[in-house]
């Protein structure tokens, strides 16, 4: 499976999207967005919003204002809502024209998914298209990056192949530091729910591991002592 990032905005909590972004070889990439939620490319940014938070957002106007700033920082804005669109309290004529005006006013492209799971999918098919195939890599510019340490930690962890933001979190409130993680052995990683004897030992081998670079810049891990 070939790697692809994603820029996502840092005040996303939903666990079980980057969960599902880490499964699908989705490599998250967290800074504080000025506008949009996820950015796929250079050209392509994704806001996403649950359906409820579409009509509050209708309600408002916020949502026009958020379209207009979409647009005119990528060339392909896209809102993603999230949700049962057949629950929607507005009535329909009220959200068809909701969205035919942000696509003919804003060209904002609209994408329904049924829940955090088909996001995360979406999502990743997104990034493979527009990075894997049109060669188009998401650039960050302007963007002040703003990380607790706590997530920092997280980050750091859940970067490790096999470890995801779940696992990252449940490792840090285990083992209280990054020191301790890296300094545990095998068995005591165990520990930690999820984190079988085959991941134990991976993820042992890659903190504990020492390397050595190559010709051309490459590098090769040494085993643990």
């Amino acid at each position: 499976m070939q790697e692809t990032k994603i820029i996502i905005d840092n005040r996303e909590r939903n666990l079980e999207l980057l969960e599902g972004l880490h499964d699908k070889g989705v490599r998250p990439i967290f800074a504080q967005l000025p506008v949009g939620d996820y950015i796929i490319s250079e050209r392509l940014c994704v806001e996403r919003k649950t359906t409820k938070d579409f009509e509050s957002s209708i309600m408002d106007s916020r949502m026009f204002e958020q379209a207009k700033r979409l647009s005119e920082s990528f060339e392909k804005p896209l809102l993603l809502i999230e949700g049962d669109a057949s629950g929607f309290a507005l009535g329909k004529n009220v959200i068809l024209g909701a969205i035919l005006k942000l696509y003919t006013e804003f060209n904002l492209q609209i994408i329904f998914s049924e829940s955090s799971v088909e996001t995360a999918y979406i999502l990743s098919k997104l990034a493979e298209k527009e990075q894997i195939v049109d060669g188009k890599e998401p650039r960050l510019m302007g963007v002040k990056k703003a990380y607790s340490t706590y997530e920092w930690q997280t980050l750091i962890l859940s970067s490790i192949p096999g470890i995801g933001p779940k696992l990252a979190k449940s490792l840090i409130r285990h083992f209280r530091t990054l020191k301790n993680v890296a300094n545990a052995s095998p068995v005591e990683l165990t520990e930690v729910d999820k984190i079988g004897k085959k991941k134990a030992e991976r993820l042992y081998e890659i903190l504990n591991s020492e390397f050595k670079e190559l010709e051309g810049g490459g590098l090769v891990l040494n085993e643990p002592h």
